[in-house]
């Protein structure tokens, strides 16, 4: 019995592993442009803070966003630019400044194309800071933070800071 029951789990291990390499389904891969990528669409990236992050275009993750407004309206950003409170930015750790990502508020359907221009957030627990207009018009500015789907659309070019800092 202790013979048959130890086959059994290596089979299941073997099984599992099986599933886990060839069963997982793969982030879409497209045209480096702001349309979605036809098809279902995968959100498995997992951007912790512990690890910075490497995506590549058209790669899809889901975090808590927030949105910061008035108190910091006009102030420098990472990039260089001043913060606009209502123009069509957020803030992440690790992505690249000058990345262009798509925030999607699953609660509501709606969804935005964005640039990185600044760092942040610093508070545990939230993966994206967006502009107080992003988080109206994707409906969560009163409550203040969201689940919400990132999907990386386009990387920046490599002279993108320099140029958004002469302006």
């Amino acid at each position: 019995m202790r013979k048959l029951l130890l086959a059994h789990k290596r089979i299941s291990l073997f099984g599992c592993a099986a599933v886990c390499l060839f069963g997982m389904p793969q982030p879409v891969r497209g045209p480096d442009s702001l349309l979605p990528p036809v098809g279902k669409q995968v959100c498995r990236l997992n951007l912790g803070s512990q690890t910075p992050a490497k995506p590549q275009p058209n790669e899809c993750w889901s975090a808590v966003a927030s949105w910061y407004g008035s108190a910091l309206n006009g102030q420098q950003t990472a990039s260089g630019s001043a913060f606009n409170m209502y123009g069509l930015t957020a803030a992440h750790r690790s992505l690249p400044l000058g990345s262009v990502v798509r925030v999607s508020n699953p609660l509501t359907g709606k969804s935005m194309v964005v640039t990185i221009n600044d760092r942040g957030p610093f508070v545990p627990g939230r993966g994206l800071d967006v502009s107080y207009e992003v988080a109206r018009l994707l409906g969560f500015a009163e409550q203040g933070v969201c689940r919400v789907q990132i999907e990386l659309l386009k990387l920046p070019t490599a002279p993108w800071l320099n140029a958004q800092a002469r302006d």
